[in-house]
């Protein structure tokens, strides 16, 4: 009697404790919800029209057992015709009202897996306050867009790789060939029996499910041409050279190029490979990273993967806002364990997302003139996202290199104590 009425309390405790961050996320998302369905207006260009427009257009498309071949803003992988056609789930919705309700349920999903690990004995609900404020700042972009469903797989994955590495490589595997970047969450497995449980796996998934939809619709891989055209996009790290240039003469534009707004103009494609150059170092000091860690704490996977989609957005040629949504999903789950150092990024990088809804779609039409309002708030947010991407990488490196004397294997983390460890010398 004693064991049931302590296990009671200590569950109506948690109850009580959750009233708050469950109020406030309810609340939040019904003012994001309200947005989407345009029940209010955000100022500055209609985010929910790719919904209605180009989203809906592959699902007409897809339904007749295609990919749209002849459509060069289809530039994603095979698998993410599985979230463009999820609305079919909900027939008794419009497409737009379906899409909008099943991202709603993502981020639903995200939070409960964040509210519930951070529950458990050595965990934080940091993270799923992250999350809590994050996706609302980011307006009506967050819902509106199909990486929030991409998010929940890579977040699912993260929080499952202590327990089960299998489940964490099928997870990043599969998230792989719907948006590519979930494929990052596998750089800081442990050395040894985690690295090959979950990288196998993560590969036999990817190309299984690469397979299946080969074999499901032809033109699974026209995306990669479409996305090999790509140029510098005008919100990207460097677009930020041809904003302040336009005031300096240069001879240039800002237009529609393969479904985002780009520069198009003299020495463009000389920043778009300088992007790539920066991306291909970026993933060759990853590769240096993994070879010298020698400490991995039941956070290492994490904040690796943090790092690694830092790095992966900032050197990219296309920071579409919609990026960040990866970035707090990620720094959520740092900050659900005690031995991440990662709060200081985590949280610049919420003042990113903040920046963002200004920076698209509120004053979009003033980054796409290069006026100093747009150049500003531009700045801001990259600045902020070189900033978050530094400082992680140097504390990544200080955590697991130079203050590294040994190797350490972390317990599961149902045990007691948060960080008890076995060691070996390095």
């Amino acid at each position: 009697m004693t064991g049931a009425v302590g296990i009671g309390s200590r569950t109506a405790g948690r109850l009580r404790e959750l009233r708050l961050p469950l109020g406030l996320w309810a609340l939040t998302r019904i003012i994001l919800l309200v947005c989407v369905f345009r029940i209010v207006v955000v100022p500055g260009p209609d985010v929910t029209s790719d919904v209605e427009q180009i989203y809906q257009s592959w699902y007409e498309v897809l339904k007749t057992g295609t990919y749209p071949q002849d459509d060069v803003t289809w530039q994603y992988p095979p698998a993410a015709a599985l979230a463009i056609l999820s609305p079919a789930l909900l027939p008794f919705l419009n497409y737009s009202a379906a899409f909008f309700v099943l991202a709603f349920l993502c981020d639903a999903l995200v939070f409960a897996l964040l509210v519930y690990t951070g529950g458990r004995p050595g965990r934080t609900m940091k993270g799923a306050w992250l999350w809590l404020a994050a996706v609302p700042l980011m307006g009506p972009t967050a819902y509106a867009r199909y990486d929030i469903m991409v998010t929940a797989v890579a977040v699912a994955g993260l929080l499952a790789a202590i327990r089960s590495p299998r489940v964490l490589g099928a997870l990043a595997g599969f998230g792989a060939v719907l948006k590519v970047w979930p494929a990052l969450i596998l750089a800081g497995t442990p050395k040894g029996r985690a690295t090959w449980r979950s990288w196998p796996v993560a590969a036999g998934t990817a190309l299984g499910v690469l397979a299946l939809c080969m074999v499901w619709m032809p033109g699974g891989l026209a995306f990669l041409s479409f996305q090999s055209e790509r140029g510098t996009e005008v919100e990207s790290l460097g677009a930020m050279v041809f904003h302040v240039a336009r005031h300096f003469g240069w001879d240039g534009e800002a237009r529609m190029n393969y479904g985002s707004i780009e520069f198009l103009g003299p020495y463009v494609s000389w920043v778009s490979k300088g992007a790539m150059a920066l991306t291909v170092a970026a993933f060759g000091w990853l590769l240096v990273w993994r070879f010298k860690a020698r400490r991995f704490t039941s956070s290492t996977v994490a904040d690796a993967a943090f790092v690694a989609v830092l790095l992966f957005t900032a050197t990219s040629r296309v920071i579409s806002p919609q990026y960040m949504i990866w970035l707090v999903g990620v720094a959520a789950v740092c900050l659900v364990y005690r031995s991440s150092r990662m709060g200081t990024p985590a949280y610049l990088i919420l003042w990113a997302t903040a920046v963002t809804q200004f920076e698209f779609p509120v004053w979009f039409s003033h980054v796409t003139q290069s006026d100093w309002l747009g150049i500003g708030v531009l700045f801001l947010r990259n600045g902020l996202l070189i900033a978050a991407t530094l400082m992680a990488c140097r504390i990544l490196w200080r955590h697991t290199v130079t203050e590294a004397g040994s190797v350490t294997i972390p317990v599961p983390a149902d045990q007691p104590e948060p960080e008890k460890v076995l060691t070996r010398s390095a």
